[in-house]
């Protein structure tokens, strides 16, 4: 590894620091002495460009910036389409230009839902998008000008994201078992529950290579959301009923890729190492949840 990443030599700055993956960043970084400066929208409304031209007047000195800032409420987007694309395509946009400036490494996140989900193997990251929905364009969108402007970016785009910093699919369904005996789950969308915790780990390691570029990074395996709760629900102890369901049911204002598994393989083969599996991220985020008095 060469000096560059020294952990002395290191100023990062971490945007959507208090995410799920804002969360992992910030314990991985303490955990490795590095020192950073967290901002959430509180800190950095980065959909206001005066907010972000007077953050970089004052703190212009970064060796990393990394963007986990992101509209991610997918049917909500459908309806504030304006919201969505300032945040998910105009403003990665905007920071790398300033990332640009000051020389530092570019970090932003994408997703799977830019592709259709017509697909029934694992993306690669040269397979052509298509997105379903507004959230997953702007998504595209943001990544396609970011790669454009600035060459020393990394876009990680990564999938069904889950950890103890936020709401996530596999609390929702905790959440719910607690006061039902019968559950209905879709099991005609398949993908892979990834842990950010193992998001963030990897895309450290990725970053330190300086090979920049686009990147796939999930936990390895792939589940549909009705495996996925089964999984959990049985690891919790629920006695419940688990039946299966379609899409079509909840009449969801968003589209939804039905198969949208991302080949972590690119990463895998640079890094020379496997990503854990998805069973491993939820047996880890239970235990971790445990630890916080956030499940018995």
């Amino acid at each position: 590894m060469n000096n560059y990443f020294q952990n002395n030599n290191l100023s990062v700055l971490l945007i959507g620091s208090n995410g799920q993956l804002g969360n992992e960043f910030q314990k991985l970084f303490d955990k490795k002495n590095i020192e950073y400066i967290a901002t959430d929208y509180k800190e950095l409304n980065i959909v206001n460009s005066t907010d972000l031209e007077e953050f970089f007047k004052e703190n212009g000195n970064f060796t990393h910036i990394i963007n986990c800032a992101a509209y991610n409420d997918v049917d909500k987007a459908e309806n504030e389409t304006e919201q969505c694309f300032k945040v998910n395509d105009e403003a990665p946009l905007i920071i790398a230009g300033y990332a640009k400036k000051m020389e530092a490494v570019f970090v932003t996140y994408s997703t799977d839902f830019v592709f259709d989900g017509q697909k029934r193997e694992p993306y690669r990251e040269e397979d052509t998008p298509n997105p379903l929905s507004v959230y997953g364009k702007t998504k595209y969108e943001g990544e396609n000008k970011v790669l454009k402007i600035y060459n020393k970016s990394f876009i990680i785009r990564t999938s069904w994201l889950f950890g103890v910093g936020g709401n996530n699919f596999n609390k929702q369904v905790i959440n719910w078992s607690r006061l039902r005996d019968s559950l209905n789950i879709v099991d005609d969308q398949v993908s892979a529950p990834t842990y950010s915790l193992d998001l963030a780990e990897f895309s450290w390691k990725l970053i330190q290579t300086e090979k920049y570029g686009l990147y796939h990074i999930t936990n390895s395996g792939e589940a549909s959301k009705y495996e996925q709760a089964k999984y959990v629900l049985e690891k919790i102890g629920w006695k419940g009923k688990l039946n299966r369901a379609k899409t079509a049911d909840f009449n969801l204002p968003a589209k939804r890729p039905e198969y949208s598994k991302l080949s972590s393989e690119k990463v895998e083969k640079l890094l020379g190492e496997k990503i854990p599996t998805w069973q491993s991220g939820i047996d880890r985020f239970l235990e971790e949840m445990k630890e916080n008095g956030e499940l018995e």
